[in-house]
């Protein structure tokens, strides 16, 4: 990892989860990571703590709403201003709506697509034309995606979501080919979690805290952590070496 000391990391959705974790991680690996969300004051504290922990990085929050483009763009601008550019991007932020295909709202689906997908492929391209622009060709454009996104889940409330996925599947593989095609030597990657213990994940099993809690009984869950470790592991591959798809789960999880 000493090669990505003092370069710009991008991570969206860094407020609280698997973002907060991959963005202390990389700033504990001295990076200089902006960390996004449209809640920044999660972000401000733990850019506080690790300020107080003497990390060799910082982390530097911002306020955006990925659903809208104009934001995305202006936050790349502040960026190229402030800090020269992007050299690592993590889309991380995803968004989770329990809207079955024969019953589901159009307004749920259509938040889904736009931060699991729209907003996803749109700071992939600003990445890379970051990069392009300053000539950078070592970059990493890693990909936070779910198990959901190689196999559908038989619940009819995550169908919508596990198609969002798979789309992120197919935009990871369909990005290392245009980045093979461009002769750049950035790399693409995609990270597919299982059950990990996050706030999402109790959000949705609110109406039911029982069934919730059975299953933190019968399942060791990831953690975040766990997620922000597979992050490290593909940055710190030999920048000959193409890494991807990680698929990962709890040893109990079933699907």
């Amino acid at each position: 990892m000493d090669r990505w000391k003092g370069r710009v990391a991008l991570v969206t959705g860094a407020s609280m989860g698997i973002g907060a974790a991959i963005a202390k991680s990389l700033v504990q690996h001295g990076l200089k990571v902006v960390g996004c969300a449209r809640n920044v004051e999660q972000i401000e504290t733990l850019a506080a703590e690790c300020a107080r922990s003497a990390f060799s990085g910082t982390l530097i929050p911002y306020k955006c709403d990925l659903s809208v483009e104009i934001e995305i763009l202006s936050m790349f601008t502040w960026i190229k201003d402030q800090h020269k550019g992007v050299d690592v991007c993590i889309n991380n932020a995803g968004l989770v709506h329990p809207e079955p295909l024969l019953s589901g709202k159009t307004s749920g689906w259509r938040d889904m697509m736009d931060v699991n997908v729209l907003a996803l492929s749109v700071c992939t391209r600003e990445t890379y034309q970051s990069m392009k622009e300053r000539k950078v060709d070592d970059g990493h454009i890693i990909n936070i995606n779910s198990i959901c996104g190689h196999r559908v889940p038989n619940n009819a409330k995550g169908h919508f979501y596990s198609a969002s996925k798979y789309a992120v599947t197919a935009l990871t593989e369909s990005l290392r080919q245009e980045l093979r095609e461009a002769k750049s030597h950035m790399r693409a990657t995609s990270i597919s979690p299982g059950l990990v213990e996050t706030e999402i994940h109790y959000r949705s099993f609110r109406k039911n805290p029982e069934k919730a809690a059975a299953m933190c009984k019968s399942i060791k869950f990831l953690q975040t952590d766990d997620i922000a470790n597979a992050v490290v592991y593909a940055l710190s591959a030999p920048p000959h070496v193409q890494i991807d798809d990680i698929q990962m789960r709890p040893v109990e999880q079933l699907t």
